[in-house]
């Protein structure tokens, strides 16, 4: 049977429905205990959540946030057997240049909304972007999946199809956590038609080799130390959705509490992030029925087969303080044509939400040069 390429426009129209049980069921959470005093050392703390929850049981309003998406143009597609959604904003610069930007989890498309219309209608006409926004396969309304395999590299695949399928043959790929890993393998499937990769965070470890270590920098040795101290306390997360996510789903998938909880764990921390975000990324899982095959990314991507060789389409890097701490030595292993290490003093781990006209600039500098 073969694939239907069709291209679909969508528009979110959530029933009214599911908003009502999912207000009955925040009104009968039933909340854990905690000990006194234990801050965020034991998890995500019950305070935190509890605040959370009940703003979103009688201040948050998904309908103004459900607006503020459907203000641009999306739509679905079906690639490789899974159903596609994607927000696809045309510059009203036609020489623009088409970009692909990718989210993460726990994020979604809402990460990418403030930096639309930065990219779409600069003031220099040279530096806009067609901009396209995917749903990650198995993440809000492109989910579930449907089948095992939907890792970075089968979704690199996609992403490149889709470009194709829109008509554009010169694009860029961007991303964010999850799209720090997908855009570089977009780059590598498809160089011929993609200018240059831009990253957020480029996740490259050391291999073991004692030369390695040889070469490393302060700079890198300070982001070791990061590093570590993420993985000694933070990396339960990664640990459980690599192994056994579907042991974690009927957690997040039957309680509203539950998901946020577990989702809250990434973005507690990062202290600007305003409710309505945590709050709207969450209820792309929540209203999708997808908190589930959102894990399974990490599952798949962990029993996947890697690739040895490095990528060679120029690839950039933006850094915010408060983020991952790429490290060059490593970078450098695994990229060979790296034209572009920036770092910020702010912005976070969702820089294109907190700081969308910093994250922007960055974009219009590095592809200035590729066009």
């Amino acid at each position: 049977m073969s694939e239907n390429t069709e291209i679909r426009p969508f528009r979110i129209d959530v029933p009214q429905a599911k908003l009502d049980d999912l207000n009955d069921r925040l009104d009968r959470t039933l909340w854990p205990d905690e000990l006194p005093d234990a801050g965020w050392d034991y998890g995500v703390p019950v305070g935190y959540v509890r605040r959370l929850a009940e703003y979103w049981r009688s201040g948050y309003d998904w309908r103004a946030q459900e607006a503020k998406i459907n203000r641009y143009p999306q739509f679905t597609t079906e690639i490789d057997g899974q159903n596609i959604h994607f927000l696809h904003v045309r510059s009203p610069h036609e020489d623009a240049l088409p970009l692909v930007l990718t989210h993460g989890w726990p994020g979604s498309i809402v990460e990418y909304l403030k930096v639309i219309d930065l990219l779409t209608n600069p003031e220099d006409p040279s530096r806009a972007f067609h901009v396209v926004i995917p749903s990650l396969p198995g993440f809000g309304f492109s989910g579930p999946t449907k089948e095992k395999g939907w890792n970075r590299y089968r979704t690199a695949k996609a992403w490149a199809e889709l470009m194709r399928r829109l008509g554009y043959d010169r694009y860029g790929a961007a991303g964010n956590d999850g799209g720090s890993f997908v855009s570089p393998e977009v780059g590598r499937l498809d160089p011929g038609h993609v200018v240059g990769v831009h990253v957020t965070q480029i996740f490259s470890f050391p291999s073991g080799d004692p030369a390695e270590f040889e070469k490393i920098t302060p700079e890198d040795q300070k982001a070791l130390e990061v590093l570590q101290w993420f993985h000694d306390n933070k990396m339960s997360f990664n640990t459980l959705l690599s192994q056994q996510p579907q042991t974690l789903s009927y957690a997040i998938y039957d309680s509203p509490a539950g998901l946020l909880g577990w989702n809250a764990q990434l973005f507690g921390d990062a202290a600007d992030v305003d409710d309505d975000f945590v709050l709207t990324n969450t209820m792309l899982y929540w209203l999708t029925g997808t908190a589930t095959s959102a894990t399974r990314f990490y599952y798949e991507d962990a029993h996947a087969e890697h690739p040895k060789e490095p990528t060679t389409v120029p690839l950039g890097l933006a850094m915010f303080d408060g983020d991952f701490v790429s490290m060059r030595t490593f970078a450098e292993r695994d990229h060979k044509n790296i034209v572009h290490w920036r770092s910020y003093e702010r912005g976070g781990h969702y820089a294109a939400h907190l700081v969308p006209d910093v994250l922007a600039e960055d974009l219009r500098e590095f592809y200035s040069g590729l066009r």
